[in-house]
């Protein structure tokens, strides 16, 4: 990556790069669970829309062979996803972008700063640093400033973005004090990998024990989004308000949010937790999970 550009949020980013980036004489092609801010943004371009089943790489091949006639071909995935925790599969994806001369773009929210060996994100974990193209992330989840979001990638695309990115040029930029707080954040992250090796170990912890106790845990074993899925939706909605009575606070996550019969706690675990406090929310989710009959 050689420049970036700042936003006021990682949404403003997705909303802002697609339509500056591509024109009819393109093509997108877009994992089917893409976040909401990326389906807004793709919405906006005049390119071709082409989408291949989440995470199948036979599909995204066949997408790419459909789009072969296009100026330039656009593989656009989410890092890792938002309600399911899983990570894209970023050695099989950019190697087809070889094969077929598209570029990679992915959303990093839920993986920068504390994804990968030393945080870096998914590009990392899964070791195609320097492979993709552009790269969206935010500083308002573990960076912790609350606002901003930017677009990482080469110069020329950096320079487009400037002049033509809506949410760029129509909007307020970000407090001084998000861009201090931000800065701070990279250098700790710079010195110090104790926080993302603690969360990897809490990650391990919570996703064996919920599943000792019979809850079924997507995504991926080495990322703190941890869906408890439970199906039903009001089911959903009962386990969150038992759990605040056990004094864990989560929330339901069901349908137009997540697909129907498809209903879940989404939970995230924290490098501030402690062991205790891991230990205490699968004491709790055992209890309700029990009582609404969920596991034995």
């Amino acid at each position: 990556m050689e420049d970036a550009i700042l936003f006021p949020s990682c949404f403003d980013a997705n909303a802002g790069v697609f339509e500056a980036l591509l024109s009819d004489a393109d093509a997108v092609i877009s994992d089917s669970l893409n976040h909401a801010s990326i389906i807004d943004g793709i919405r906006l371009c005049k390119a071709q829309r082409l989408r291949y089943k989440h995470l199948d790489m036979e599909d995204l091949e066949k997408q790419l062979m459909e789009a072969r006639g296009a100026r330039m071909r656009l593989i656009v995935t989410d890092g890792v996803f938002s309600m399911d925790g899983d990570v894209a599969p970023l050695g099989a994806i950019t190697a087809l972008a070889a094969k077929y001369d598209a570029s990679v773009f992915i959303d990093e929210c839920h993986a920068t700063g504390f994804f990968g060996p030393t945080g870096r994100g998914t590009d990392e974990y899964c070791g195609v640093r320097g492979k993709i193209d552009i790269i969206n992330s935010t500083l308002g989840k573990a960076l912790g400033g609350g606002t901003g979001g930017y677009t990482a990638g080469s110069a020329e695309v950096v320079d487009m973005l400037r002049q033509k990115a809506r949410p760029y040029l129509f909007s307020n930029s970000i407090a001084p004090a998000v861009v201090g707080a931000s800065l701070h954040v990279f250098d700790m992250l710079e010195r110090d990998t104790s926080f993302v090796k603690r969360l990897l170990a809490l990650t391990h912890r919570f996703r064996a024990g919920m599943a000792a106790a019979g809850f079924t845990v997507r995504g991926n074993r080495d990322h703190p989004i941890c869906p408890v899925m439970i199906g039903d939706a009001r089911l959903a909605a009962e386990v969150a308000d038992d759990m605040l009575k056990e004094g864990v606070y989560v929330i339901g996550f069901s349908f137009p949010v997540v697909p129907r019969g498809e209903a879940r706690i989404r939970t995230q675990v924290s490098a501030a937790h402690t062991e205790a406090d891991i230990d205490f929310a699968i004491k709790a989710f055992t209890a309700v999970g029990r009582k609404r009959g969920i596991i034995n």
